[in-house]
C-alpha cells in the first residue's frame, strides 16, 4: 500500500488515474516546483543560488528522480513498486517521443529538448530504483561503487548538461562528487536504511571490523561500529575532495551551486564525526543555521578567489 502522499498523487497522475486534459507546460512547471519544494531537505539552498532561468529545468529533473524514488520506496511492496518503476519508464519513453501527458513529464520533455539532453541518465536512474527492490546487501565496496554509477552518477551528469558543459574532464570530475554524496547519505541513514531491510555498508568491511548483522538489529553503536564508519567517512570524503577542481571548471553562475554541493556533504561527513559516528541515536543533518553560513562561507571564498586555497 502506498503512503498516504504518494497515494493522493498516485490517484490523481497514476496509472489507474482519471484521464482528463494535460496540464500546460507553465502549470506542469508549477506542480514540478510545488513538488520539489515539499521534499528534499536540501533543495531549497541549492534553488536559491541557481539561475532563474535553470530553475525550471532543476525542478523538473528533481521532480522526475522524487517521483521514482518515492514509486521504489513508498509502497512497502516490492512487486508494487517494480510495477510502478515500469509504468514510470514507460511515461519516460512517451515523453522522448513527444506525447507526455504526465505534468513532470511535459515538464522534463521541455528541459530534454532545450538542452539536447540524452536518454539515458533517466534510464540509468531507473537501475538503481529497481535494484533497490531485489538487492539489500552489497559484499564488496566495488559493488556499492557500481550502485552509485546508476543511483548517483547519472544526477551529475545531467546537471552538466543544464550547464552546457558536459566534457570528459568535467565528467569525471562530476562522478567523483556524486559518488561521495551518494556515500555520505548512506553513512546519514544507515538506520534508516536498515529499517528498510538494506545495508549498504560493504558487507566484507563489516565483517573486517567485527560488526555483524545482530549488531545492525541492535543498532549498537561500539567501537566496531564507529571504526568502520569512520572508515568509510574517509572513503566519501575522499571522492568529495577529488571532484573539487569541477567547482573552477564550471561556468560562474554556477560555480556556487556545486561548491555547495561539495561542501554540503563535507559537512554531513563533518556532523557524522562529531557524533562520534553515532547514527543510530541521531540522524546527522544540517540546521538551517548551519545552511546559511555554509551558502555565505563559500560565497565569499568564491569572491575572494580562496575556495580552493581554504581547502587545502
Amino acid at each position: 500500500m502506498p503512503s498516504p502522499p504518494l497515494a493522493a498523487e498516485l490517484k490523481l497522475f497514476g496509472p489507474q488515474a482519471a484521464h482528463s486534459k494535460p496540464l500546460s507546460l507553465r502549470q506542469s512547471r508549477r506542480y514540478c516546483r510545488r513538488f520539489a519544494r515539499r521534499h528534499y531537505e536540501n533543495f531549497t539552498v541549492v534553488s536559491w543560488a541557481l539561475p532563474w532561468r535553470l530553475r525550471p529545468h532543476f525542478y523538473s529533473i528533481y521532480a522526475y528522480c522524487r517521483w521514482a524514488d518515492d514509486l521504489a520506496d513508498e509502497t512497502a511492496d516490492r512487486r508494487e513498486s517494480l510495477a510502478l518503476l515500469a509504468w514510470w519508464e514507460q511515461q519516460l519513453h512517451e515523453c522522448i517521443q513527444g506525447r507526455a501527458t504526465h505534468p513532470v513529464f511535459i515538464a522534463l520533455g521541455d528541459t530534454i529538448r532545450r538542452y539536447a539532453i540524452p536518454a539515458d541518465p533517466f534510464v540509468d536512474l531507473l537501475v538503481a530504483f529497481r535494484q533497490d527492490q531485489q538487492v539489500t546487501r552489497y559484499e564488496t565496496f566495488d559493488q556499492l561503487l557500481n550502485y552509485c554509477r546508476y543511483s548517483a552518477v547519472p544526477v551529475g551528469r545531467l546537471v552538466l548538461y543544464l550547464a552546457q558543459c558536459h566534457t570528459p574532464q568535467r565528467v569525471r570530475l562530476a562522478d567523483a562528487v556524486c559518488t561521495g554524496l551518494q556515500l555520505a547519505n548512506f553513512w546519514q541513514d544507515v538506520a534508516r536504511d536498515y529499517a528498510r531491510g538494506r545495508i549498504y555498508i560493504p558487507m566484507a568491511h563489516c565483517r573486517r571490523f567485527g560488526y555483524l548483522e545482530a549488531d545492525f538489529a541492535r543498532g549498537e553503536a561500539n567501537d566496531n561500529f564507529r571504526h568502520l564508519l569512520a572508515a568509510e567517512v574517509a572513503e566519501a570524503e575522499g571522492f568529495l575532495r577529488r571532484g573539487l577542481p569541477l567547482v573552477d571548471l564550471m561556468p560562474k553562475h554556477l560555480r556556487l551551486d556545486v561548491a555547495l554541493f561539495i561542501e554540503g556533504g563535507l559537512a554531513i561527513l563533518e556532523a557524522i564525526r562529531q557524533q562520534n559516528y553515532d547514527v543510530w541515536t541521531k540522524r546527522p543533518a544540517l540546521s538551517r543555521k548551519q545552511k546559511l553560513q555554509l551558502v555565505l562561507r563559500c560565497w565569499w571564498q568564491l569572491r575572494r578567489g580562496t575556495f580552493h586555497r581554504e581547502k587545502s
